[in-house]
């Protein structure tokens, strides 16, 4: 049984199906999906219509990330509603073909807003600590704030501590690349901007990129090779 982590989704349904229909990922394998599935990209509710079916037939993990904080946080008032539309929202309610503000929440079917309300904040499997932004190496696990998890930017990360790997995402790496820091590993590799969709095995680096036109590549990090 393997442990496999999926960059920030953003809408690029095609990607996601690119890197399923290899058959690489077994159902007994462990899938850490961490966050960022809406916005900027065309079909945010196809990728939540797609987690929510699979799930059924895999071990499947969700992380929260900030745009699912926005998309949530929009229920609550015209303002935030604008807020979240300005920062990738506006594709995501195109995707449910809402055009306007009024009663658009029961526009988007009740399971998706159930699928986004139980996203975890993070997730500890052996020594791999799963999160959507990173970790504050100051702060334990429990007091880490969701401005730390789901928001900061952690452009060179410093070690959380000797013992775990963080594996994350949110910090989009705009060349493609995943960036492995050894301690830390980043995996937004900038789908939606006509990039890749990466997942990573992470106990071997070996991984999987997909884009929107269904290439693929395939590789190993060089940090594992040794």
């Amino acid at each position: 049984m393997s442990i496999y982590a999926i960059g920030d989704i953003h809408g690029c349904i095609t990607a996601l199906k690119t890197i399923f229909n290899q058959g690489v990922i077994k159902s007994d394998d462990t899938v850490v999906f961490l966050g960022d599935y809406v916005d900027r990209g065309v079909n945010s509710k196809a990728v939540i219509d797609w987690l929510i079916e699979h799930q059924k037939n895999f071990n499947f993990e969700f992380i929260l990330g900030n745009h699912e904080i926005m998309m949530l946080n929009a229920r609550e008032s015209q303002e935030k509603f604008l807020e979240w539309r300005k920062y990738g929202g506006a594709e995501t309610l195109a995707s449910y073909q809402i055009k306007e503000y009024s009663n658009w929440i029961n526009k988007v079917d009740s399971s998706h807003w159930e699928f986004l309300e139980a996203c975890q904040e993070y997730l500890v499997i052996d020594n791999f600590i799963f999160v959507h932004a990173g970790l504050d190496a100051n702060k334990s696990l429990e007091d880490q704030t969701q401005s730390d998890l789901c928001w900061k930017k952690y452009e060179i990360p410093t070690a959380y501590n000797s013992t775990n790997k963080v594996i994350c995402g949110h910090t989009s790496r705009k060349n493609g690349k995943i960036a492995d820091f050894g301690h830390t590993i980043c995996i937004d590799t900038y789908a939606y901007g006509d990039k890749w969709l990466t997942c990573l095995n992470v106990e071997t680096g070996e991984f999987l990129k997909a884009n929107n036109d269904a290439e693929l590549k395939k590789g190993r990090l060089e940090s594992f090779m040794n």
